[in-house]
């Protein structure tokens, strides 16, 4: 069975998409630690982030750079803090969240999505940031 995230990168389940290419997808988290919290994926759906090849862990990285990059000038923020847990969803998927101190990484602060009309402005602004 496919996991939600190929779920949402197959246009099964509706995301707000920031970024993609030919390899991986980024889209908001719909239970944001901060506005503009994405959530940057192989298309591949592999279930931890550790048994992707090198190569493309490698790519991966790369891709959230620049998404990174671009959800920094379209939230402001300090620096974009990174993680990757890999327990939440069998499909492996690194953290991108706008933040301005250490404990605005707290998963703890999770809530569910803003409304509508935020979520999209948000993930337009990142989009029209966003230079593949």
């Amino acid at each position: 069975m496919p996991s939600i995230f190929s779920r949402i990168i197959a246009g099964e389940i509706p995301s707000y998409k920031v970024a993609e290419d030919d390899k991986h997808y980024a889209f908001l988290d719909i239970n944001p630690v901060a506005p503009g919290h994405t959530l940057v994926v192989p298309k591949r759906e592999v279930s931890y982030i550790f048994d992707l090849s090198d190569d493309e862990l490698a790519q991966l990285n790369i891709f959230a750079k620049k998404v990174a990059k671009a959800l920094e000038k379209a939230v402001p923020c300090k620096r974009i803090g990174v993680t990757v847990i890999g327990l939440e969803v069998p499909h492996a998927h690194i953290h991108l969240i706008p933040i301005n101190q250490e404990s605005d990484m707290s998963f703890s602060k999770a809530r569910p999505a803003a409304d509508a009309d935020d979520m999209k402005r948000i993930a337009e602004a990142i989009a029209a940031e966003f230079k593949a």
